[in-house]
């Protein structure tokens, strides 16, 4: 089993990419809003009282690992492994979801 987790700035950080694209995706912003409330109302949340940046190269990914960090998370599930460079630093370890699936027994 795992958790999922969410910072304001997080999820302000997904609400503005999903708007951003939400043509492409075929969203409308009712919809943007919806997703973002059910992955809030899904997630653990917590507040940040510290930050570090710039300590990685994308500042949404900062986003990620702050909350990673502020939560005691031992994996951040992505598939941009190489933008968390200097994760393991927090003794995070960086995954994709295939990999993280196959850790928890979801996958072969």
């Amino acid at each position: 089993m795992f958790d999922a987790h969410i910072s304001v700035a997080l999820a302000l950080e997904y609400e503005d990419v999903l708007l951003r694209y939400r043509a492409e995706l075929g969203l409308t912003a009712d919809d943007v809003g919806d997703l973002v409330d059910s992955l809030c109302a899904l997630s653990k949340p917590h507040a940040i009282y510290y930050q570090w940046r710039p300590f990685l190269r994308d500042a949404g990914d900062e986003l990620v690992l702050e909350l990673a960090v502020a939560a005691g998370c031992s994996h951040i599930v992505s598939f941009n492994r190489r933008n968390f460079v200097g994760a393991e630093r927090f003794g995070i370890r960086v995954v994709t979801p295939g990999e993280f699936l196959k850790e928890i027994g979801e996958a072969v």
